[in-house]
């Protein structure tokens, strides 16, 4: 039995404290587990309501004030939805569980129940993502995109609200939280392709501290661990830590490790697509990560994240 309390450093919203009591009750599981408990920390994303996230400096709004707490001793181990987390670790920190991915899709939730195909010229649809923004005008350019902030309850309550005609939320979110009944359609991934590592959560904590490590390294879910992996490595290959209008996911069939990717104009008026399949292997995923990023760049996606950038530089705030 251990005789250490390990410390969870969480985000306070609905979504971050269930992943992070989802994490404490996989640990308390285990035969002979420590004491958990969870340490609630503001990060920038969290407080920079104001503006849309693509349009502020920086990068890692939701993690990096978790991971200096980490670095600092503050706290044992960081909880994040993964899609938030750099492919880029600090120094000193490792990714050491990637827990058994929830539904990696999209989903619309409209007002009057209506699908995306169906929704009115003109209908106000809400998201805060460059990579969704992209995608939907893509598939209905006659839409009116509207930012849209705040933690998964609230986006909802905004809808019920009026403030839009219809939202865009990760089904994985809506379905931890209880919410999969105010989902409409989900969307197919071959047209919305995943935020990478989205519906994972991954924990970290000191890659030198041998306790947490070896509560943490049975939570890791192999198959989460090799699709991430490789679409983890793609995005870094592609662009080095700023959000851009990219979805990618990996998933595992018949012993074969598979990469499905698209990048899209902001416009919606070009989209760009790659696939890839590899031996279901860490260091095979990582390769077909980089190899499916390179096929990219040479249909032309370096020039759509260029794009994207010159808008993100255009839009920053002082």
């Amino acid at each position: 039995m251990s005789t250490r309390t390990l410390r969870i450093g969480t985000r306070a919203s609905a979504l971050a404290l269930w992943q992070a009591h989802h994490v404490e009750g996989l640990i308390k599981a285990l035969p002979g587990a420590p004491a958990v408990e969870l340490v609630h920390i503001k990060t920038e994303g969290d407080l920079r309501t104001d503006v849309p996230l693509w349009a502020l400096k920086g990068k890692a709004f939701f993690t990096k004030e978790i991971d200096r707490a980490l670095l600092a001793g503050e706290v044992d181990l960081a909880v994040h939805s993964l899609k938030d987390l750099s492919t880029l670790l600090e120094s000193g920190i490792e990714l050491v569980a990637t827990l058994t991915r929830e539904d990696p899709r999209d989903a619309l939730l409209s007002r009057t129940g209506t699908r995306l195909a169906d929704l009115p010229a003109g209908a106000r649809v809400g998201t805060s993502s460059l990579r969704r923004r992209a995608f939907l005008k893509r598939a209905r350019p006659d839409i009116t995109l509207l930012e849209l902030r705040g933690n998964v309850p609230t986006r909802v309550e905004k809808l019920k609200k009026g403030e839009y005609d219809a939202i865009v939320l990760a089904a994985a979110g809506l379905k931890r939280l209880g919410l999969e009944d105010q989902i409409t359609e989900l969307l197919p991934t071959e047209t919305f392709p995943s935020a990478v590592s989205q519906g994972v959560v991954g924990v970290c904590c000191r890659s030198d501290d041998a306790e947490a490590l070896k509560w943490l390294r049975p939570l890791d879910d192999h198959a989460a661990r090799l699709a991430t992996t490789a679409e983890r490595a793609l995005l870094r290959r592609l662009e080095g830590g700023c959000q851009v209008p990219l979805g990618a996911l990996g998933t595992s069939t018949g012993g074969t490790l598979q990469l499905y990717a698209g990048v899209c104009a902001l416009d919606g008026s070009e989209c760009l697509t790659a696939r890839g399949e590899a031996k279901p292997t860490v260091e095979d995923a990582i390769a077909l990560g980089q190899r499916v990023a390179e096929e990219l760049k040479a249909k032309g996606a370096a020039r759509l994240i260029a794009e994207e950038r010159d808008l993100r530089q255009a839009a920053e705030q002082p």
